[in-house]
């Protein structure tokens, strides 16, 4: 017995930092899936090793495997997880090109429905959401608009709710928003005080937020615009996979979806739609 014990101490020993490094990941992410039902197990490993070792630091872990302790014994841990993992990276008038795009090309189909329905999958804190609306606005069409935002971090839909954001990003914002081909004057669609720009209710009438994880949950309504920028490319093949199944099932006919500067369709759903603005990847349902 005292051999075979030694054999197996020796074959642990042979296992790589890597590969130890692979296995308490495994089992992090497998313990916040089976604990809590959010799914990390499809997301690039590049990018939640990162946020992993940050959160670490943060807490003065000395591995992983006491970060899953964390996970296990104390509930409340998981929030400072979600915000980590959480992808929180975006701004008002993103990428002008793109909404500028948006103006000239897209919503003209949209003015010829009778309601339109978009989702933003994946909103963080709102900002392209508040971009969208101004834009309707602008066209005449927000008061037949229903703007659903959906993001699997709690604290960021309630956050994005509030249509409250720090008054030192307005002057981005701004010029973000005059290279989109904004109409008026920004400053006309929000309110200040010393510290925060705040958007009129007017703004916030049609739209809805809500919890939803790309990664588990289901469709949930027909859309004739779904925008999820700058999301996929933190899921591996798999899961973008299951996410393009998700956008497909959920757009109507002749529906459009818009995917960020760096993503584009898999060749597994090409063939469902056109290229609608090729640079901007703007692509249009074509299949039932």
């Amino acid at each position: 017995m005292t051999n075979e014990w030694l054999e197996e101490d020796s074959d642990h020993e042979t296992l790589t930092h890597s590969e130890l490094e692979r296995i308490e990941i495994d089992l992090l992410l497998e313990g916040i899936y089976s604990i809590y039902g959010f799914d990390f197990r499809n997301y690039l490993r590049s990018s939640l090793r990162r946020r992993i070792y940050h959160r670490m630091n943060l807490e003065s872990l000395p591995t992983i495997t006491s970060l899953l302790e964390k996970v296990l014994h104390e509930p409340k841990f998981i929030e400072k997880l979600l915000n980590d993992f959480s992808i929180k990276v975006t701004e008002m008038f993103r990428d002008p090109s793109f909404f500028t795009a948006l103006r000239r090309d897209v919503i003209p189909h949209l003015r010829t429905l009778p309601e339109i329905r978009i989702w933003h999958a994946g909103c963080a804190t709102g900002e392209e959401v508040y971009s969208m609306a101004i834009l309707l606005q602008e066209e005449g069409l927000l008061s037949k608009a229903k703007i659903y935002a959906t993001d699997m971090n709690e604290h960021v839909i309630e956050s994005a709710k509030q249509g409250k954001f720090p008054l030192k990003r307005m002057q981005a914002f701004t010029k973000n928003y005059m290279k989109a081909g904004g109409t008026k004057e920004f400053s006309s669609y929000y309110s200040t005080n010393h510290e925060h720009a705040f958007f009129h209710p007017y703004i916030k009438e049609n739209m809805m937020f809500a919890q939803h994880n790309l990664a588990t949950d289901c469709s949930f309504n027909e859309f004739h615009l779904i925008l999820c920028r700058n999301v996929l490319i933190y899921f591996d093949s798999e899961l973008q996979n299951r996410v393009h199944d998700l956008f497909f099932e959920s757009l109507t006919v002749h529906g459009f979806l818009a995917l960020g500067s760096m993503e584009s369709l898999i060749s597994f759903h090409k063939n469902k739609y056109e290229d609608f603005n090729a640079p901007e990847r703007i692509f249009r349902k074509v299949l039932k």
